[in-house]
């Protein structure tokens, strides 16, 4: 028994390489190959674009996947809670961040444009079609939107009058000299999967541990392990200082004057924490790596 997952090409590849790695599966792409290499006998990869993904895992080609929950839409695949689609994971990353991407409209910085009615009788470009047209049937703005093959923040005002785009950071946007007149929708990835699939018990079972393994090295994202050793008669003041997943782990040692206690913060957080924790006299202080936190 096999599973085929889709990994997707493109933007969202690298970052996925490596959440599936710090879940601990390593994949290894070839240049010229669109099937790479995992060291899971039961997982067959296939390296497929994200804004292909809901549509093969939809029709069976492919068990399991990984894409955007703005590429399920645009196939009007559902939202992965009805239909041929279910959604096991909701993954918050992106190309560059672990949030959320924005799809917006935007338009240049020197039109009269202010709002998506003051593109009433004009062209929009996307790559997202279907969304882009029932938001501004929603909004009853009459446009005509044209389907983006790429490079489609050069467009306006030569090629089309505004665009709608995907953005993380808005960079690009402004360094085309474009302004965001509003946000069509936010996306972020999704472990989506083929309930044909899930209705098979063993696909059903690997597929949720293959979830489970990446919503846990997704929750150790930014995150340490602290251990440390402190006298009873100061560990009030040191917990006082300790921000815990739960509550910190407190462990006797051998000197019953003294207690080990280990916890998980946000890393942004040490290099003020360990300082601090000198001061309320903790010693044997050790910060530590984490790949995965299961909850």
């Amino acid at each position: 028994m096999t599973l085929k997952l889709g990994i997707p090409k493109g933007s969202l590849q690298e970052a996925t390489l490596q959440l599936f790695g710090r879940a601990g599966f390593n994949i290894l792409v070839g240049s010229r190959s669109y099937f790479p290499t995992i060291d899971d006998p039961e997982i067959e990869c296939m390296l497929i674009r994200a804004q292909e993904m809901a549509r093969y895992v939809s029709v069976g080609v492919l068990d399991a996947g990984l894409t955007g929950q703005d590429w399920i839409a645009e196939h009007e695949l559902g939202d992965g809670t009805t239909g041929v689609l279910a959604s096991i994971a909701d993954l918050v990353y992106a190309k560059q961040s672990f949030g959320r991407v924005r799809w917006v409209l935007a338009a240049p910085e020197d039109s009269t444009f202010r709002a998506p009615q003051d593109l009433a009788g004009g062209t929009v470009a996307t790559e997202l079609v279907r969304v882009s047209r029932e938001y501004f049937r929603k909004l009853g703005v009459p446009v005509s939107v044209e389907f983006s093959w790429g490079a489609t923040e050069v467009k306006p005002p030569t090629l089309a009058d505004a665009i709608v785009e995907v953005t993380e950071t808005g960079s690009s946007l402004r360094a085309n000299r474009l302004r965001i007149l509003d946000t069509v929708m936010e996306s972020n990835t999704q472990f989506i999967a083929n309930r044909g699939a899930l209705a098979d018990p063993w696909k059903r079972g690997k597929i949720e541990n293959v979830a489970l393994l990446l919503k846990a090295a997704m929750e150790a994202h930014g995150r340490v392990g602290i251990m440390l050793n402190v006298r009873r008669a100061d560990l009030a003041a040191v917990l006082a200082l300790l921000p815990a997943l739960q509550r910190p782990t407190i462990s006797a040692l051998s000197d019953e004057d003294w207690v080990a206690l280990n916890t998980i913060i946000e890393e942004r957080t040490v290099r003020d924490l360990i300082p601090k924790l000198k001061a309320a006299r903790a010693q044997g202080i050790v910060e530590y790596p984490l790949n995965k936190i299961v909850l």
